[in-house]
């Protein structure tokens, strides 16, 4: 049984900061440098990143449990080891769920009072200007979430068998 939650954790902390560090790394410059409008390339941004904050709090949730379980059998000084995976993972829900469920959904109300195309609206637009804000937040916000990530797996790497 430890061996298999063990494994759940390992496996939903690595498709979240894996698909968190493709996302970066790969997805957002190769949309914006390969596709015809920034406004098509943030379409497949927007879609993907929506897909992978599920992927973390479906991950984060499996991490949770598998942890608590593990901590319930487990000695001090395992126990600090997972506390701390806890509250970072803790933290990376949180922005995830932030994002996901009050950033994204605002960005696209800026999208509509831009006219759909942010690029094309003038840069005074009340639309623009926000998406602008709330696009830096999001981009600072996920960073955050991968460097906790980074964290965790770290914490994970040092756990002994």
């Amino acid at each position: 049984m430890q061996i298999l939650l063990r494994a759940l954790r390992l496996f939903a902390m690595v498709a979240w900061v894996g698909g968190l560090g493709f996302f970066a790394f790969v997805v957002a410059p190769v949309a914006f440098h390969s596709l015809p409008s920034a406004h098509e390339a943030g379409m497949v941004v927007g879609g993907t990143l929506r897909v992978l904050h599920w992927i973390g709090l479906v991950g984060g949730a499996i991490f949770y449990v598998a942890t608590g379980l593990l901590w319930l059998r487990a000695g001090v000084t395992a126990r600090m080891e997972f506390a701390i995976e806890m509250i970072l993972t803790g933290l990376m829900m949180a922005g995830t769920f932030y994002s996901q469920f009050k950033i994204l959904p605002a960005m696209e109300v800026d999208r509509a009072l831009a006219g759909g195309a942010v690029e094309t609206a003038p840069a005074a637009n009340v639309g623009r200007v926000d998406f602008e804000r709330l696009h830096v937040l999001s981009e600072r916000l996920e960073g955050f979430v991968f460097f906790c990530g980074l964290g965790v797996v770290f914490v994970l790497s040092r756990e002994s068998q």
